[in-house]
């Protein structure tokens, strides 16, 4: 177990936030992957799963967490601030990788809330980059405050100039606000007002109704869920933790 010290904290609302903790060098994983983290509290550890939304090449470890008021872990965790300490069990794994997926063509990164953690390591992750010809983030959210890293991804990184070039190349980022009137993902799939063709690669983040919908659409569409041993067209988180925790 590592324990990590909070460097930066940003919150995006009265719903989300996120932080960045200081990194183990030990400290090994893949885009896309989750990690244990949590806090040591009442002379116990309450640790949950969290994707690491930032790069692996990055010196620090980034997360991205709903706020929670009656939640075991959360309703800690939102206080956080910088000195603090946080815990981290040094395994991670997850089923949203590049390797999952039958390489080539162009990728769709759906998510719903705090499911764009994992799509936010692998956007910055070199090995995306390079592997697909077009990638399409696509984030639904309630309220427009909720839209995470709306900045970055609408400006392709522009304040990171290593990575900009890259990913300004590959990126079309599509922001959805349902609180607004803006139609559901799942929706649009299926009155084909996304483009989204079977030829297409597909990883999917989200609420857990998000992601049965989503299943179906994409056994509808004839896509085979991949895996790292037999790659397919579409992936999915299945370590679902229940997020009011």
């Amino acid at each position: 177990m590592y324990k990590e010290r909070v460097t930066w904290v940003h919150h995006w609302g009265d719903k989300t936030f996120s932080f960045r903790t200081t990194r183990n060098q030990a400290f090994r994983f893949n885009a896309g992957e989750f990690a244990m983290i949590g806090l040591e509290a009442d002379g116990k550890k309450i640790l949950r799963a969290y994707s690491v939304a930032s790069a692996p090449w990055e010196e620090h470890t980034e997360w991205l967490s709903v706020k929670v008021q009656d939640g075991e872990l959360t309703s800690k965790l939102q206080h956080l601030k910088e000195g603090d300490e946080v815990i981290m069990m040094p395994k991670c794994t997850g089923t949203l990788r590049n390797e999952a997926l039958t390489p080539g063509g162009t990728l769709w990164m759906l998510a719903t809330g705090t499911g764009l953690a994992p799509f936010m390591s692998l956007i910055r992750d070199i090995d995306t980059l390079e592997q697909w010809d077009k990638i399409n983030i696509v984030h639904s959210v309630r309220e427009r405050h909720e839209l995470a890293y709306y900045e970055q991804l609408n400006t392709n990184f522009a304040d990171n100039p290593d990575i900009y070039p890259m990913v300004a190349r590959v990126l079309t980022y599509r922001p959805i606000v349902t609180g607004e009137g803006d139609e559901r993902i799942t929706n649009r799939l299926w009155r084909e007002r996304l483009p989204v063709k079977s030829s297409d690669k597909v990883m999917i983040c989200g609420n857990m109704r998000f992601n049965e919908d989503m299943i179906k659409w994409c056994e509808h569409m004839g896509m085979k869920e991949g895996t790292l041993k037999n790659p397919g067209e579409y992936v999915i988180e299945r370590a679902f933790i229940d997020p009011s925790t």
